[in-house]
C-alpha cells in the first residue's frame, strides 16, 4: 500500500524510494505522480486513496535530492553535479516502465505539482509515445524577465561559491517572498494552503522546506525555460489531453496568472486538448487545501482521469 516503501534501481543510479497504491475494483489506467520542490511522495496519500477508488493504479516516488531516495551524486537538495533534470526524467523513466510492466496495456496518466509539474512536462516532452495524458498543477512556466534575473543571480552564486551548497539568494525570493505575499499570514508557509493543519504538518516534516543546492535552482530554471520552447511543445502529440490546475491566491504561481498564460502557450503550439482551472480562493498546494476548496478539484480531476485513459485506451490488462 501507499504507506509502504520499496526500493526500485533507476538507470540514473539512483535507488528510489517507491509508494503504490493498486487499483480498486477493474482496473481503468496508471497514474505516475512527481512530486513538488523540498516536499515528497508520502504527502500524496490522499490522492493516492481518491484515484485508486477510480481504478487508477497510483506510483509515486521521491526524487533525487528529495525524501528517501539515494543517489552517490544526489544529497538532500540536489539533483546532480550535472545533467540533474536528464537524471530525473530517467528516474520518472524508470518508475513508468516499472509500472507498465506491472500493468501491460493500461493508459498512463503522468501527474505533477508544481516542480514536478515541470518535471512531468519534461518527461512527456523527451518521451511523448510514453504517456496517454498529462496534467500539470500549480506550475510556474511563465518566469519571464524575473526568472533571466534568477539565473543570473545563481550564475553569481555558483562563481563565488560553487554550485553544491544551499542558495543564500533564491529562498528569499522565492519561500519568503510567497510567505510574506499572504496578508496577515500565521507562518511563513500560509501560501502553501488555508488549511492550518496541512501548513503545521509541513512545517513539522523534516523532509520538507530543507535548503536547496545552488545546482538544483539551476537546473529548475533551465528545464522551466527549455519545457516551453517550441522545440520542447512540438514533440508533444497534438492530440495529447493536458489539465492544467492553478489558484488565484498562489503567489508561485502569480496568482493563478502563470498557469493561464501555459495554456495560451500550449494553445499557439496548436495543442488541441488543453483544459485549464484557476480556481478562486485556492492557494499553492491544490491537494493539501480546505475540504471546500480541494475536494470539487480533486472530482474535477478523477473526471478528467477517467476521460482522458478513455480517450488513449490500449488493450486490457490482463488479469
Amino acid at each position: 500500500m501507499f504507506s509502504e516503501r520499496q526500493a526500485l534501481a533507476s538507470a540514473s543510479g539512483a535507488t528510489l524510494a517507491l509508494r503504490h497504491e493498486p487499483a480498486r475494483g477493474a482496473a481503468r489506467g496508471i497514474l505516475l505522480v512527481s512530486h513538488g520542490l523540498a516536499e515528497h511522495s508520502a504527502r500524496y496519500a490522499r490522492l493516492a486513496e481518491r484515484m485508486a477508488g477510480e481504478g487508477f493504479h497510483v506510483y509515486a516516488h521521491d526524487h533525487r535530492g528529495h525524501g528517501f531516495t539515494t543517489a552517490p551524486d544526489a544529497p538532500l537538495g540536489q539533483f546532480a553535479p550535472r545533467g540533474g533534470i536528464a537524471r530525473v526524467v530517467e528516474d520518472m523513466r524508470t518508475v513508468r516502465a516499472h509500472a507498465a510492466g506491472r500493468h501491460p496495456g493500461l493508459p498512463v496518466v503522468q501527474f505533477g505539482h508544481s516542480m514536478g509539474g515541470l518535471l512531468a512536462l519534461a518527461f512527456a516532452e523527451a518521451y511523448p509515445a510514453e504517456i496517454d495524458a498529462l496534467a500539470v498543477w500549480n506550475s510556474n512556466l511563465a518566469p519571464g524577465l524575473a526568472g533571466r534575473a534568477a539565473q543570473a543571480l545563481l550564475a553569481a552564486e555558483r562563481m563565488f561559491k560553487g554550485s553544491d551548497v544551499p542558495s543564500a539568494l533564491l529562498p528569499r525570493l522565492t519561500f519568503a517572498a510567497w510567505g510574506k505575499a499572504i496578508a496577515g499570514h500565521r507562518t511563513p508557509f500560509d501560501w502553501l494552503s488555508h488549511d492550518a493543519a496541512e501548513v503545521d504538518a509541513y512545517i513539522a516534516d523534516p523532509l520538507c522546506g530543507f535548503d536547496v543546492n545552488v545546482s538544483m535552482w539551476i537546473d529548475i530554471f533551465a528545464v522551466t525555460f527549455a519545457n516551453v520552447s517550441a522545440e520542447g511543445l512540438a514533440r508533444l502529440p497534438k492530440g495529447l489531453p493536458i489539465h492544467l490546475v492553478g489558484g488565484e491566491e498562489d503567489p508561485a504561481t502569480d496568482f493563478g496568472r502563470a498557469t493561464r498564460a501555459l495554456a495560451a502557450r500550449l494553445k499557439k503550439s496548436r495543442l488541441e486538448d488543453v483544459t485549464a482551472v484557476v480556481y478562486p480562493g485556492m492557494r499553492h498546494e491544490t491537494l493539501n487545501e480546505v475540504p471546500a476548496l480541494r475536494d470539487p478539484a480533486i472530482d474535477a480531476f478523477a473526471g478528467w482521469c477517467r476521460q482522458a485513459v478513455d480517450k488513449g485506451r490500449r488493450p486490457a490488462e490482463t488479469p
